[in-house]
């Protein structure tokens, strides 16, 4: 699987764009606020089918522009796919080989990625929700069905905090059976696929960081009794709240490093290591399930790290064998073993070399 073709229109500063990617190594380079990173968020938008900045629709759209359209094509063996994307004012809309009805889901399936952006430390800093959006990406790839299992748990959750909000406290005994059933799917197939990708976290954590790295899943409520107990042992608690306190939408992944939880002590270069180990450990695994490359997306992978990281980063990315777009400042940047398409960006035009 490689994206071949790409062009973006009115896309933040980008007005029109268009990239022939080579099927391995590709590099972006030109100054700061040059559209090096919007280019990326395109790209990835086209197989998300959102930011990865968390951006409003009308901050990602051209000034003066309506919409933005991404466009796209994939080589998958022998066969070509047609992606495409539109957002404005008329709304979102997805294209997967002129099928209109997949949804993102289709785009990630399509065109399948993940992203290192100078963010990346907050899959290990920040807050539990980044983890369980890692969690919940590694299970949509490994487990079939999980994501229509995650839906109805996401609908039943917030049927519960409505009817919390409302105070209707006799009204959530319904809710509690059927929110506690599926929980324990969400729980498992989570559980499923974190043990399958344990042991390449543990591998690629070891290998960047140069110490034993471990991971602990924490499910979001206590495992000493049962989650409808839970539940209604908190109800006044979650009454006042107006939110359900206990379930997989609370759960987290607790990283230890060097025997210390890596979120409170590791340096920020560390931290961004540690974070880049375990998105090329779950890249690993998803290729590995689907039995075809990646697409990869780094984004000044060379900031906060020093020569020795940095080196030791791009061997485990070379050693993937994903398809990679990354960017930097200068052309000169060695970030790839071997050879790469190069193209110059300035002030949203992208040039190849």
């Amino acid at each position: 699987m490689a994206l071949r073709t790409f062009r973006c229109t009115d896309f933040r500063c980008l007005e029109s764009v268009s990239l022939e990617a080579d099927p391995r190594n590709n590099l972006i380079y030109g100054p700061n606020a040059s559209g090096k990173t919007s280019l990326l968020e395109a790209i990835a938008y086209l197989g998300r089918g959102k930011s990865f900045r968390s951006a409003s629709t009308d901050r990602l759209v051209r000034h003066g522009a309506a919409e933005f359209l991404l466009f796209g094509k994939i080589q998958s063996g022998s066969r070509e796919i047609a992606v495409g994307v539109r957002n404005g004012r008329n709304g979102l809309e997805l294209s997967v080989d002129g099928d209109r009805s997949g949804g993102a889901a289709a785009l990630a399936d399509a065109l399948p990625l993940q992203v290192v952006d100078p963010d990346v430390h907050s899959l290990v800093a920040g807050g539990p929700e980044h983890r369980r959006r890692y969690l919940d990406w590694l299970t949509f790839h490994v487990e079939q069905g999980y994501l229509a299992l995650w839906r109805r748990f996401r609908r039943v959750l917030k049927q519960r905090n409505a009817a919390l909000r409302e105070g209707a406290s006799r009204d959530l005994l319904g809710w509690d059976r059927e929110f506690a059933e599926l929980a324990l799917d969400v729980d498992a197939a989570r559980r499923r696929a974190l043990e399958r990708a344990l042991p390449t976290l543990e591998a690629a954590g070891r290998r960047l960081l140069g110490s034993p790295v471990g991971f602990e899943y924490r499910r979001g409520w206590s495992a000493e009794r049962p989650l409808e107990e839970v539940l209604a042992s908190g109800l006044d608690r979650d009454l006042q709240g107006g939110s359900t306190g206990a379930g997989p939408q609370r759960a987290d992944l607790r990283l230890i490093y060097d025997e210390r939880q890596a979120r409170k002590l590791v340096s920020r270069g560390q931290q961004k290591l540690l974070a880049c180990s375990m998105i090329l450990a779950a890249t690993r695994v998803v290729q590995t399930e689907l039995g075809r490359p990646l697409l990869l997306l780094l984004d000044d992978p060379a900031a906060e790290l020093d020569r020795e990281s940095l080196e030791r980063l791009m061997g485990e990315v070379a050693d993937l064998g994903a398809q990679v777009i990354a960017t930097a400042l200068s052309g000169d940047a060695r970030l790839f073993s071997e050879s790469a398409a190069r193209f110059h960006v300035e002030h949203g035009v992208l040039i190849p070399d």
